[in-house]
Formats: C-alpha cells, sequence, structure tokens
C-alpha cells in the first residue's frame, strides 16, 4: 500500500488522449489522462466508463445530447452509449474503467492506445 498524489503524478506527462495507469483493483484501472480538441467516436460494447474532472472542463457529446464537465463532475458513460469528449482547453481526467477498455473501443484511430504506460 502507498500513497499516490495525483498532482504529481500528472505532472509527469504532457500529451494528450494518452492514458496513464496508477492505480488497480479488482480487475480496473484507475487511468489519469489529459483532453485536448476533439477525441474520435466510439463506445464500449462491454465496459462502463467513469470520468472524474481534476482540472478544467470538458464536454461530452452523445448523439442525441451533450453534457458539459467541471472540476469535480464526474460522469459515468454506460456500456454500449456513442460518445466523444471534447475540450476545449487541457482538461485533466480520471478514469475509472476495467482493465481490458482500449482507449477508442470499437473506433480503430490514430490515437488508440494498446498498451497504456503505469507512471
Amino acid at each position: 500500500m502507498h500513497k499516490i498524489n495525483l498532482s504529481e503524478k500528472l505532472a509527469l506527462f504532457s500529451e494528450h488522449w494518452s492514458p496513464k495507469i496508477v492505480g488497480e483493483l479488482n480487475g480496473q484501472h484507475v487511468k489519469l489522462v489529459k483532453f485536448k480538441g476533439e477525441f474520435v467516436w466510439h463506445k464500449h460494447d462491454d465496459e462502463d466508463e467513469l470520468f472524474y474532472v481534476l482540472q478544467g472542463s470538458f464536454r461530452m457529446e452523445f448523439r442525441d445530447k451533450t453534457v458539459v464537465l467541471h472540476e469535480g463532475d464526474m460522469l459515468i458513460v454506460p456500456k454500449g452509449i456513442e460518445h466523444r469528449p471534447v475540450a476545449d482547453e487541457e482538461v485533466s481526467v480520471m478514469l475509472f474503467e476495467p482493465a481490458t477498455t482500449l482507449n477508442t473501443g470499437d473506433a480503430e484511430s490514430t490515437l488508440t492506445k494498446e498498451k497504456l504506460d503505469w507512471i
């Protein structure tokens, strides 16, 4: 058991759309990621995703609505729901999702990360 300081971990990387694993429990990964710009439309057929905004704000776009998230807000995207995060300015987000979750879900993209780094 050891303490994890999220601010220190966020200072270790600057790239956008490249999740980093900071913890694991019960088959779930806790990840940190920085967003800026538009991600790809995608869905996860078998996994729910939890997004918790640490710094900044972003929009989670769905085909039928948009949800704006600010620092301290959390959103759970149920499996099978198509979505796309969009951030006008850089935002830092903590993700909680099954270890098997591919960041781009069912969409192949240059943003797809097959293997994530631990920090």
